[in-house]
C-alpha cells in the first residue's frame, strides 16, 4: 500500500465515535487493506470504473480515490454507514486530494488526471454497475444478501468485471463460494493475510435467468392471523386470509415470521385500542410505492402507530390492517429493509403508512408526544458483532415520540434485561409475556416520571 494511501486511511475515524474505545469498532480493518493492496492495479487500469459495496466507515470508498480513482459509485446498505462516509471525507479531505493528485500523477496519459468523483446509490440497481469494471466488496454473513449482490453485479457490470470480496477467515464459509460460483464461472480465493482472506470471482455467467430477489410468501401462521383482524367500528368485514411479505436479500429473517416477531405478534389481543379519526398522511415519508406524501394540517388528533426496525415490514403492515384508521410509519436503517417494508405494504393494500430510513427512528416526521403505539423487535447484533447499541437509542426514540399513555410494545432476547432501560426511556414497564427465548414487556409512556426530573 502507498504512503499516501496510508496517509489517508490514518485520518478516518469509526464515525460516530472517535475510535478512542479500546473495545469499540476500527475505522479500516485488515480486509479493508487487503481489498486497497488486491485492487490497485485494477483501480489504475479502468478508474473510472469502480464499484464500492458495503464500506463499512468510508475505507474501501476512499482508499479507492486515493489509488487513482477517478469515479467511484458506492452504495452502503445501512444509513449509519453513509453517514461515516461523509464525517470522513470532511476528516480526509486535503489527504485525500493531495494523496488523488499523487496517485492520478502515475497512472498512464491515455486517462484524465484531474478530478475525482464519488456517487451514492441508495439501493442495488442497474446503474450503480453499468460498465463496472472492479467491484469491492465487504463480504455480508448473510448467504441472501450476497446473492442478490453477486447477481446484480454478474448481469449489469462489464463481461470483464472483477468482483473482490473480503472477509474475516472466521465468518467466511463455502457457501459464499457457492454463491458466487452461480453467478460467475471463476471463483477463487487469495491467501489469508492477518485473518482477513479474499474471494475473486470473474466472468459473468450469461442466460441464468431472472433475479432472485426480491422474493415474496404468503404467510398464514395463525398469530398473524389473529393480530390483522382488525379492530374499532366499520370493520365487519372480517380479516384477509393471511399476510405477503417481500424481502429483498440484505433484510433481517427474508420473507419469513422470525420467532421474536411471531411472540410479539401472539400478544396482539392485549394490544390497545386507538382513538378513531380519519387517516391523513404524514410529512417527509414515502408512501408504500416510494411517492413522498404530504403534510397534512391538524396531524397531531388522529392516531398514529409505529413499526421501529421494520425489516421487512410485517409489524407495519399488520398495524395497517388491524388499525385501519390510523397512520402508520415505519423505520429502518437499511436500505433493503425499507425497500422491502414499502413492497410489503404496496402487496397488502396498506396505504395509509410512510417508510423513512433513518437511524433508529431519528428522522421520524412527527413531533414529539404524537404517537399511539409503537412496535418494536430491536437488533441485538450489528453485521456480526453483538451489539445493544441501536436498541437502546430506539428506546429513547419511542419515549420521545409516544404520547403520554402511550404505548411501547417490545420483544427482545430474555438474557438482555432490558426492563430497567425500558423504564427509564419510556416509563412504568410490565413484563407480559416469556418463552425459553424472548420476552415480551409494555411500556406506558407517562411524561416527568423520573424522580430526580420531578423532584419526588
Amino acid at each position: 500500500m502507498s504512503p499516501e494511501v496510508d496517509a489517508v486511511l490514518a485520518r478516518l475515524v469509526p464515525h460516530p465515535e472517535d475510535g478512542s474505545r479500546a473495545d469499540g469498532p476500527v475505522a479500516v480493518d485488515a480486509t479493508d487493506r487487503l481489498l486497497l493492496d488486491e485492487a490497485r492495479a485494477l483501480i489504475q487500469e479502468h478508474p473510472r470504473d469502480v464499484v464500492v459495496i458495503g464500506d463499512r466507515f468510508g475505507a474501501l470508498t476512499l482508499g479507492a480515490l486515493a489509488s487513482g480513482a477517478l469515479r467511484v459509485r458506492t452504495h452502503q446498505d445501512a444509513i449509519t454507514a453513509e453517514a461515516a462516509l461523509e464525517a470522513n471525507v470532511r476528516h480526509a479531505h486535503r489527504t485525500l486530494r493531495a494523496a488523488h493528485a499523487q496517485a492520478s500523477a502515475d497512472v498512464p496519459v491515455r486517462h484524465e488526471p484531474a478530478g475525482m468523483g464519488l456517487t451514492r446509490h441508495d439501493r442495488l440497481e442497474p446503474s450503480l454497475f453499468a460498465g463496472a469494471r472492479t467491484v469491492l466488496l465487504q463480504l455480508p454473513t448473510s448467504l441472501a444478501e450476497l446473492t442478490e449482490i453477486a447477481e446484480h453485479v454478474a448481469r449489469y457490470a462489464d463481461p470483464s468485471v472483477t468482483l473482490l470480496a473480503g472477509g474475516r477467515v472466521k465468518h467466511m464459509t463455502h457457501a459464499m463460494n457457492d454463491v458466487l460460483g452461480a453467478s460467475f464461472a471463476q471463483v477463487g480465493a487469495s491467501l489469508a493475510r492477518q485473518k482477513s482472506r479474499l474471494l475473486i470471482a470473474r466472468e459473468p455467467r450469461s442466460g441464468v435467468g431472472p433475479l432472485t430477489y426480491p422474493v415474496t410468501a404468503r404467510l398464514t401462521d395463525p398469530e398473524i392471523l389473529a393480530a390483522i383482524e382488525p379492530t374499532g367500528p366499520g370493520t365487519g368485514n372480517g380479516a384477509p386470509d393471511g399476510l405477503t411479505v417481500v424481502a429483498h436479500g440484505a433484510a433481517f429473517a427474508g420473507a419469513t415470521l422470525d420467532h421474536g416477531t411471531r411472540f410479539l405478534l401472539a400478544q396482539a389481543h392485549r394490544w390497545p385500542h386507538l382513538p378513531d379519526g380519519p387517516v391523513t398522511p404524514v410529512t417527509g415519508t414515502s408512501d408504500a410505492a416510494g411517492a413522498p406524501t404530504t403534510p397534512a394540517p391538524g396531524m397531531d388528533a388522529h392516531p398514529v402507530a409505529v413499526d421501529l426496525g421494520s425489516g421487512t415490514g410485517i409489524l407495519a403492515t399488520v398495524l395497517g390492517l388491524r388499525y385501519p384508521n390510523a397512520h402508520v410509519l415505519a423505520s429502518d436503517r437499511s436500505a433493503a429493509a425499507c425497500a422491502s417494508t414499502r413492497a410489503t405494504l404496496a402487496a397488502n393494500g396498506v396505504r395509509a403508512a410512510g417508510v423513512v430510513r433513518d437511524d433508529a427512528g431519528a428522522l421520524l416526521p412527527i413531533p414529539d408526544g404524537s404517537a399511539d403505539l409503537v412496535l418494536l423487535n430491536p437488533p441485538f447484533h450489528d453485521r456480526a458483532a453483538l451489539s445493544t447499541d441501536a436498541a437502546h437509542r430506539m428506546f429513547a426514540t419511542a419515549g420521545r415520540v409516544l404520547r403520554d399513555g402511550g404505548e411501547l410494545w417490545t420483544v427482545f432476547n430474555t438474557p438482555l434485561h432490558y426492563r430497567r432501560a425500558l423504564e427509564r426511556a419510556v416509563g412504568p414497564t410490565e413484563h407480559v409475556a416469556q418463552d425459553p427465548r424472548f420476552t415480551v414487556t409494555r411500556s406506558v409512556r407517562k411524561l416527568l416520571t423520573d424522580m430526580s426530573v420531578t423532584g419526588g
